[in-house]
């Protein structure tokens, strides 16, 4: 139940410039400890009561939780263990933009679920979206999924991709991402799921939500390929708090703002062009 499960956040802002993110518009400040990661869950527990246990617990709240490594482990050890919060590792999930070589290291350190920000389905696209993807290209991210899956206590990846209209929603990349997955399954059926995410708008981005029936469609098209795919509910957003609004008064030491200006322009103009060629730029 959507109810039961409680995100976490591992820092104060985030560095990533991803261009869809409220939170990344506003920088980074600070890693939070790993006794303040803890910390929020125990107090989300203690709100709800006992009668409402928190069954799943997802490291998607403010932050890339594995460029906070060496707070993350510890953490989750605790959640994990009977004497601290007794979660198993099915319903403990991390989520992450692709850092690589972390993504590595959490299988030998401590295997949890995994949810990759994904967001497009070529590198053109998505080094524009999620500018991680310029050090960690798609090729690179998805090998490390398919290694991750060796030690994940489920048999699958979960990829979540934020529905952008004109920008990322259309046929061609439907059809990119279905032969993209394909290039990547090594032999195996069902070794991922997707999330379609519809976008929260937020003042600054520039970006638009994709209208109902393009997200039905996109889905249709992934599922109709043999790929499990569902359309996330959108909870918070009357309060600027669903996925991707999350933001405060953070004093940024990145200047990621100016960073992400010059990115914003690009993508504004891809929003104005629904044509969209082969590599995902519009025509």
């Amino acid at each position: 139940d959507d109810r039961n499960t409680l995100c976490i956040s591992s820092q104060i802002g985030c560095a990533l410039a991803c261009t869809f993110c409220s939170t990344a518009q506003q920088g980074f400040n600070r890693n939070l400890a790993a006794s303040e990661i803890i910390g929020q869950l125990f107090v989300a527990q203690n709100r709800v009561g006992k009668e409402n246990r928190i069954t799943n617990v997802v490291f998607m709240g403010m932050g890339e939780p594995l460029q906070n490594y060496t707070a993350l482990v510890p953490a989750l050890r605790i959640i994990l263990d009977d004497h601290g919060y007794g979660l198993s590792r099915r319903r403990l999930t991390v989520s992450t933009s692709g850092v690589v070589p972390m993504m590595d290291r959490l299988g030998q350190d401590c295997p949890v679920a995994l949810a990759v920000s994904l967001h497009a389905p070529n590198d053109a696209l998505r080094d524009n979206l999620v500018p991680l993807n310029r050090k960690y290209p798609l090729a690179e991210l998805l090998a490390a999924c398919d290694r991750y899956l060796a030690y994940a206590p489920r048999d699958f990846i979960t990829f979540e991709y934020c529905m952008l209209d004109g920008v990322n929603d259309q046929p061609a990349h439907a059809i990119q991402l279905i032969e993209l997955l394909r290039q990547h399954a090594s032999g195996r059926g069902v070794w991922c799921k997707f999330n379609l995410i519809p976008f929260n708008p937020f003042p600054a981005s520039g970006l638009l939500r994709s209208p109902q029936s393009a997200v039905f469609a996109f889905a249709k098209m992934l599922s109709d390929a043999g790929i499990v795919t569902t359309i996330r509910k959108t909870r918070g957003d009357d309060i600027d708090a669903a996925c991707g609004q999350l933001a405060g008064d953070v004093k940024d030491r990145t200047r990621v703002g100016e960073r992400i200006a010059e990115q914003r322009t690009i993508v504004l103009h891809q929003i104005k062009h629904r044509t969209v060629g082969a590599e995902g730029t519009p025509k």
